[in-house]
């Protein structure tokens, strides 16, 4: 067992998926000789060849459309999106066909495939790089949607993801690929999809959050050491798990939802809407969500404007704590 960054995490995921199982093949704009934009896919092409891992042209729709016809054939592929803003041109490839081939062929087919995509800000990047478009996939039947924030999760949910006999959308959030290191597992393992994860159990507040913003309330929560917070990283934002996040708002009474995602029918929206559903007895309080401005991600400049801080999730504590009916 090593200290590992997120990236490392996932080029190994990748690296012993494609040991395991020759049926698994990696692909995608400047994924093989290069290695991928942030270097995921580093030496996977020279160890595999470029049968197995290579470069496609500039064209989505055709990546993961060619995908299609892979898993139905009996591959495994992986492929790569180099930023989440740009699979807008694959989503009807990803909407018609990925979503609803088991589906449309009654069970006969299922398409064992998975389409991996930086996701979020925080990198002051260009124009469709750093959108966060949880919603757009999370929307849609017959997807799985996952989002790790940490080196182990990164590893254990790609694997599930790959070993899935169904469609995974996976989400790496890209400002924290390098940020930190954790101890995790040299052999292969599996992570639950539609398990979140328990970061840190309370008494006070639930906060429900995933990827590079699970960090960020864990730093907020120093801000605020008066309260005892029970912290959920959701990791999978469908299925969700409703189980872990019901359980913990009956026990606290107040809940936070913090993503960086655009606000206006976002997960927030959803999750509060179970909530009231399933638990509106138990509130102290009205559920609340911290999340992205209704805008187009700003560029470098007005970027720190848009992305949520440490001291705006303390400050949302405060407010939810101090609210007495």
């Amino acid at each position: 067992m090593a200290n590992k960054t997120i990236l490392q995490s996932i080029n190994e995921a990748l690296d012993q998926a494609m040991e395991n199982d020759k049926s698994v093949v990696v692909y995608g704009e400047d994924v093989g000789f290069e290695g991928g934009v942030f270097r995921t896919t580093a030496g996977l092409q020279k160890k595999y060849g470029e049968k197995r891992v290579f470069d496609t042209p500039i064209a989505e729709a055709a990546i993961v459309g060619s995908a299609v016809g892979m898993a139905i054939n009996g591959l495994k592929p992986v492929v790569e999106m180099q930023f989440s803003g740009f699979s807008l041109p694959a989503y009807n490839q990803i909407v018609t066909h990925v979503a609803r081939f088991r589906n449309r062929s009654r069970g006969k087919y299922n398409l064992p495939l998975v389409i991996r995509m930086p996701y979020g800000g925080g990198v002051k990047a260009l124009e469709h790089h750093s959108e966060s478009l949880e919603t757009l996939y999370a929307h849609i039947p017959g997807l799985k949607l996952v989002i790790p924030s940490t080196p182990y999760d990164a590893k254990g949910l790609l694997i599930a993801a790959i070993n899935d006999p169904d469609p995974v959308i996976f989400m790496e959030p890209k400002r924290i690929y390098r940020a930190f290191k954790q101890e995790v597992p040299d052999e292969m393992y599996e992570v639950p999809i539609g398990k979140a994860r328990m970061v840190k159990k309370g008494k006070d507040i639930t906060i429900i959050a995933w990827g590079a913003l699970v960090r960020e309330v864990e730093k907020a929560m120093k801000l605020v050491p008066n309260v005892d917070a029970e912290i959920i990283d959701l990791r999978t934002i469908s299925p969700v798990d409703y189980e872990t996040i019901i359980n913990s708002v009956k026990k606290t009474g107040r809940v936070l939802i913090v993503h960086e995602a655009v606000k206006s029918f976002g997960p927030g929206a959803e999750i509060i809407s179970i909530i009231n559903e399933k638990a509106f007895v138990y509130l102290e309080a009205a559920p609340r969500r911290l999340t992205g401005f209704d805008i187009t991600v700003p560029l470098p400049k007005g970027e720190p404007h848009f992305i949520i801080s440490p001291e705006q999730i303390a400050y949302e504590v405060k407010n939810i704590m101090a609210f007495k009916a």
